[in-house]
């Protein structure tokens, strides 16, 4: 059976951009392949923190996780620092990645530009996602447009170990881009993220949900009920996409274009398509922060299980290397 290898960030609750973007693909993923989804929690570190919150936010990352339908009888699901071979694979793979790569990667120079200084984890960061990668001889990562990159890095650097000290040891992953690849967040201007706050919780009750889908943007050239509008160009018309059964998206893009329906009542319709798919979400998160223990055991036995790997990936790299 094929591997695959996927990171979140600790960001705590998921919202519905990295639902639909990553994890409920993982939830599929984990049916057909040896899955390892990891919790980046040392990538968490790159930028200011508190330590309380981010053994916070780690926590509310797992349940909503297990809430959205990944099974640890089925996939190893753990939290990246309680398995120390990534650092330490990390620092291996330092030693043959070039400084010019690193530097010409467009999430660094982007991050970079924004700060007074730079932190040498924010450089060495794609090496040590090759390395979470790469650790458990992952084939395929399901990854959003915006991680390719990365992830080309990541077979380079695989190409260079190979090269030096046992060839084709390390496969070279591969991109398994996810059905709804980008999601725009509810102001229409950036991808669903937390910080520009633009998001819809995973887990938010369905009152707050609606309050703040009701005014989230839509097509601009709909600015009376009776202009015809473009759903390609509507946030909402792809929402539509990802929640709604094909005959209503069918429905919806008609009733756009022909301006049938004003805004307000086609976001009631996503409104009630969404809460159909989050609903059993939200009530399985209530179950299992209820009973913490589940919690618990889950982060130990998926801690265990990828250590066993990361063990034995560490034994042969070290053989080859000829380190001690």
């Amino acid at each position: 059976m094929s591997r695959i290898f996927s990171g979140i960030q600790p960001s705590g609750e998921l919202h519905i951009g990295n639902y639909l973007g990553a994890v409920k693909n993982y939830a599929e993923l984990q049916r057909s392949y040896e899955s390892f989804f990891c919790i980046v929690d040392y990538h968490a570190i790159t930028i200011p923190y508190e330590p309380e919150d981010l053994r916070a936010r780690t926590r509310e990352m797992m349940v909503s996780l297990l809430a959205a339908g990944l099974d640890p009888s089925t996939s190893t699901i753990f939290v990246q620092s309680m398995v120390p071979q990534h650092t330490e694979l990390a620092w291996i793979f330092n030693s043959v990645t070039p400084l010019g790569e690193l530097e010409r990667q467009t999430q660094y120079k982007d991050k970079a530009s924004r700060m007074e200084s730079v932190p040498a984890g924010i450089l060495n960061y794609p090496i040590l996602q090759a390395a979470d990668i790469l650790l458990y001889r992952a084939d395929l990562v399901p990854v959003g447009e915006d991680q390719v990159q990365h992830l080309e890095l990541s077979r380079e650097i695989a190409r260079r170990w190979n090269a030096r000290f046992g060839a084709e040891f390390f496969p070279e992953p591969q991109a398994k881009l996810t059905p709804a690849r980008r999601i725009m967040g509810l102001d229409g201007n950036a991808k669903m993220s937390k910080s520009m706050g633009n998001t819809v919780g995973l887990l938010e009750p369905p009152d707050s949900v609606w309050e703040k889908l009701r005014p989230a943007v839509t097509d601009p050239a709909r600015v009376r009920r009776t202009d015809p509008g473009t759903p390609e160009v509507c946030n909402i018309y792809h929402l539509h996409r990802a929640f709604s059964p094909p005959d209503v998206v069918a429905n919806v893009e008609t009733q756009c274009r022909t301006a049938g329906w004003g805004c307000i009542e086609c976001k009631k319709v996503l409104f009630e398509h969404m809460n159909k798919e989050l609903a059993p979400i939200r009530a399985r998160s209530v179950e299992i922060r209820a009973r913490p223990e589940i919690v618990d055991q889950v982060i130990g036995d998926g801690a265990a299980t990828a250590r066993r790997v990361a063990s034995e990936t560490m034994r042969e790299v070290k053989e080859r290397m000829g380190l001690v």
